[in-house]
């Protein structure tokens, strides 16, 4: 393990081009980006020549389809070229630029294709499945026309889908404003320190002081950044708001009862799977309690353990540091008993420039991996500090980097974009197998305990807390669905309540400070409506499968590899019963907390013994 260089670089044109990505792979430059965008932009227009002929014949149909599959293929590809370009440094403004250029042509591409879903409906199921028998070249899109039949009731008249589709530039405005205020515009603060220097906190800043060993410094990091955001409550109130109403008009618009039954019927996901859930981590609040005073007792507080001790070490003698090559190293190791052309495609992400490690001025914060590049490779954005955090948060880009990839290779574009429902059980697997060969391969105690730990520490981030937000959320939108003023003074409330109950504030499990209730401002994912959930949902599956795997069971491995070459061919819930996960029920989550509790025992066993 290497301690990584202090003062890490955060000037991009100085940065090691082997730690940027490689967007030529998509287009060669901005110029060869705008000439395919001209050359796309001429051809949307004839989507709109079928209108009227869809129900005629299967040949007619086909031609339809495969003319809206190829632009919506090419239209992917020059929008994750313009947003990963932008992304690069969010102050410059012609990539912006390219961004909403693309926004505004999907829009068009929409308004232009709007007519096909309810032609198809008028042309009604029996004939859908004529054409089907009939027409080899629909064997692709039967999955995507029988869900069609599934959604009559929520799909509009022709004029009436123009108009939703038309209005999707605007409906992408409060992500837009927050994205850009949060990441390029807002004034973070710049604290000093307990030994005196002055350290900027940013969200990347953020990221690195909350974790730093004196209790002191990090509670003033965590104050000033929430703070700061709470000093622009009513901006990101009205954000918030705007996107609440832009999915209650869209909800209401297509006859759902709320919100949440909009987001989960496209997926076809029970209601019941979420409120389960958010019902089942609320039951099992007493082992995340059990988990925050062992925390407690690791990290040696005396006093009451605040919400600002959360990200400190564990183990506060153990501070683990690992160079991008070192922490490649351990991935492909950990990923080995996925075979070896799983590692051998790992092996070209690296090599070949398919990731952006470092975080520098102005670039987007977080980590994610984008495979909407179908013809080309997915690619990931990291902000890497050189934490076992990192680490692991590499290991869970790369699982969504292999979904992509291995649907990608195996399915036809139709078929390979895979449901958001299933999206990171991947990367959650790969975390789980890092874990794995982290904890086979060290046999000091100190080691082992921080490890251990930071495996709890996934349980919290990803089951409790993202539930967490999950439930903040839910209650966000009953709020709008009520006609409640959703203000920030309201949010922050809401979720200084909720926290509370979470981390047993009022039981002096963790004390959540007042400044806390600032934190739902700094959680962009409130701006993709119902997707944190699915960050808790797919831990607890990706657990199950991940232990059938290190069991050394052949058939789970082969069932896994297919599940991940799978795309979309099938609905979340039955690519996931495929696999031998039932999301339906509470077994998922009872065998989650089982082994956490499993974790909590070895490691009260080893304080134990010390």
């Amino acid at each position: 393990m290497s301690v990584l260089m202090a003062g890490q670089e955060r000037d991009r044109a100085r940065v090691d081009e082997q730690y940027t990505w490689k967007l030529a792979d998509i287009y060669p430059d901005v110029a060869a980006w705008r000439a395919a965008k001209a050359r796309v932009a001429t051809e949307i227009p004839r989507v709109r020549s079928f209108a009227g002929t869809l129900g005629s014949s299967a040949r007619t149909l086909a031609d339809a389809l495969e003319t809206m599959t190829r632009l919506d293929k090419e239209l992917s590809r020059l929008y994750v070229y313009a947003s990963m370009l932008a992304d690069q440094d969010t102050r410059v403004s012609e990539p912006q630029g390219m961004q909403q250029e693309m926004q505004q042509l999907y829009a068009e591409f929409s308004a232009q294709a709007s007519y096909i879903q309810p032609e198809i409906l008028r042309a009604g199921s029996a004939r859908v499945e004529q054409f089907l028998a009939a027409e080899p070249r629909l064997t692709v899109y039967t999955f995507f026309l029988r869900d069609i039949v599934r959604r009559a009731a929520h799909t509009l008249s022709d004029a009436e889908e123009k108009l939703l589709a038309d209005a999707q530039p605007l409906a992408a405005s409060a992500s837009n404003i927050y994205g850009i205020l949060a990441n390029a515009d807002f004034p973070y603060p710049t604290v000093t320190l307990s030994d005196g220097r002055m350290a900027k906190v940013d969200q990347a800043g953020y990221a690195e002081l909350r974790t730093l060993p004196n209790r002191d410094d990090r509670r003033t990091a965590m104050a000033a950044f929430f703070g700061a955001l709470g000093g622009f409550g009513r901006t990101f109130g009205t954000t918030m708001n705007s996107n609440v109403q832009k999915a209650l008009f869209y909800a209401r618009a297509r006859k759902y009862g709320s919100t949440l039954e909009s987001s989960l019927d496209r997926p076809n996901i029970p209601v019941s799977v979420y409120t389960h859930l958010v019902d089942g981590v609320n039951r099992n609040l007493p082992t995340f309690h059990r988990y925050l005073r062992l925390r407690k007792r690791m990290m040696g507080v005396s006093d009451d353990l605040h919400y600002s001790d959360l990200y400190a070490p564990l183990v506060a003698s153990v501070n683990l540091r690992y160079t991008p090559e070192e922490a490649q190293q351990l991935v492909l190791r950990a990923s080995a008993p996925l075979g070896s052309d799983y590692v051998t495609v790992l092996r070209r992400a690296f090599g070949e420039r398919w990731l952006d490690w470092y975080p520098a001025e102005g670039k987007r914060s977080g980590a994610y991996s984008n495979g909407g590049a179908y013809d080309v490779h997915p690619y990931m954005l990291l902000n890497y500090l050189g934490q076992y955090n990192d680490v692991s948060t590499l290991a869970h880009e790369l699982g969504h980097t292999m979904h992509s990839y291995y649907s990608n290779k195996a399915q036809a574009y139709p078929l390979a974009d895979y449901p958001t429902f299933v999206a990171e059980v991947a990367s959650t697997f790969n975390e789980a197998l890092l874990i794995d060969y982290m904890l086979k391969q060290v046999k000091d105690e100190p080691t082992r305990l921080s490890l251990l730990g930071n495996y709890l520490e996934n349980i919290k981030a990803t089951v409790f807390r993202q539930t967490q937000f999950a439930e903040f959320e839910l209650r966000m939108h009953e709020m709008g669905l009520r006609n409640e003023p959703i203000t920030g003074e309201a949010l922050a409330k809401l979720y200084l309540d909720i926290t509370k109950r979470y981390y047993g504030h009022d039981e002096h499990v963790v004390i959540v400070d007042d400044y806390v209730a600032h934190e739902w401002s700094y959680i962009p994912h409130f701006y993709s409506d119902f997707y944190v959930f699915q960050y808790a949902t797919s831990f607890t599956a990706a657990e199950m499968l991940a232990s059938r795997v290190l069991a050394g069971d052949p058939a789970a491995t082969k069932r896994y590899l297919t599940f991940i070459s799978s795309g979309g061919s099938r609905y979340p819930i039955d690519l996931l019963k495929d696999a031998g996960v039932d999301m339906t029920t509470d077994e998922p989550l009872t065998v989650t907390v089982r082994t956490m509790n499993r974790v909590m025992d070895e490691i009260e066993g080893i304080l134990a013994k010390r």
